[in-house]
């Protein structure tokens, strides 16, 4: 089977320190499942491996492991280094702040009308990706109250953590990269929704 670079996207796990599961701990744990080249970045919860699994199978394992280990359910949300390619290519806001401008990974391609269901929207800029709903959080991700209904079960990472993850992803299989990126779906346009002065 063919051997894929990919990112696991853990929600709401904090990794670092004192906490319920140290990076080290999240390392070994997909390495036992079979994950090669393994590496976390940052303690966000973000791991990056090469496998011949299929996505379904990956999130599967690591899910049930992470259960297991947590003792409950744990969202994980998985990306092809071409997919993660993809996001940061198709990020709607690229003049923005890096730091400020979040991708929420979510499973399924959002609702064209997913941006209706926003509430306690002020100065934020929505649009939607392939299964990502893009936000530039002009005053910063800590001081909004945004409620995104469709990302409910999501994770959010910042664009400079999408651009690091994705060049961390390439490099495990960089002889079939090009290849990858040309197989990446092609990014849906922002969404119209996308205009700060949108309100719902």
């Amino acid at each position: 089977m063919k051997m894929n670079a990919y990112i696991a996207l853990l929600r709401a796990v904090n990794v670092m320190g004192n906490t319920t599961l140290p990076m080290a701990e999240l390392k070994s744990m997909c390495e036992s499942l079979g994950f090669q080249s393994v590496r976390t970045y940052i303690a966000s919860g973000n791991v990056i491996f090469k496998s011949t699994k299929t996505e379904a199978q990956i999130k599967a394992l690591l899910a049930s492991a992470l259960a297991k280990h947590s003792g409950r359910p744990v969202a994980v949300h998985i990306r092809t280094a071409a997919e993660m390619a993809a996001v940061l290519g198709a990020n709607p806001f690229p003049q923005q702040r890096g730091d400020r401008t979040l991708a929420h990974f979510i499973e399924k391609s959002p609702p064209a009308d997913a941006l209706r269901a926003v509430t306690n929207q002020t100065c934020e800029e929505l649009a939607l990706g392939q299964r990502e709903i893009y936000v530039y959080y002009a005053n910063g991700v800590g001081e909004s109250r945004l409620n995104i209904l469709a990302a409910k079960e999501g994770t959010a990472r910042n664009m400079n953590t999408v651009a690091k993850l994705a060049e961390l992803a390439a490099a495990l299989l960089p002889i079939q990269a090009g290849k990858q990126d040309l197989k990446a779906a092609p990014p849906r346009r922002p969404s119209s929704q996308s205009s700060r002065a949108a309100k719902w």
